[in-house]
């Protein structure tokens, strides 16, 4: 069974920083495109940050352009957000997947989540 489990989510206070962990199981990153969603309360699931399979020119949406980094680490088969400069804005469960990407992603398999919170 394919899973993504999500760690390092939280409270943090703006203006501070956070690393989310996704680690694999039964499943290669090398071998997929991986991504970073999110979803804050009462709005739709954004697509924070994507890296397609073969690593090169990650991309992020504006709101976090600069201020989060996507990064795997293919021996421990784990990918990473690292998130500076927090914000309220940036309140959502974050969770990673695992797919395809070319004009869109398309998931495959995700993972259940893990909450970050950011105090004004």
């Amino acid at each position: 069974e394919v899973q993504l489990v999500e760690s390092g989510g939280g409270l943090v206070q703006a203006g501070g920083s956070l690393r989310l962990s996704c680690a694999a199981y039964n499943l290669h990153i090398k071998d997929y495109a991986m991504a970073w969603f999110r979803q804050a309360p009462g709005k739709a699931r954004e697509l924070a940050a994507v890296y397609d399979w073969d690593g090169d020119d990650p991309v992020y949406t504006d709101s976090v352009k600069g201020r989060f980094t996507i990064s795997r680490d293919h021996e421990k088969n784990t990918i990473y957000l690292t998130m500076n400069n927090l914000n309220p804005d940036d309140t959502a469960v974050y969770t990673c997947a695992a797919g395809w990407y070319g004009t869109a992603f398309t998931e495959l398999y995700g993972g259940r989540g893990t909450q970050v919170t950011v105090s004004s």
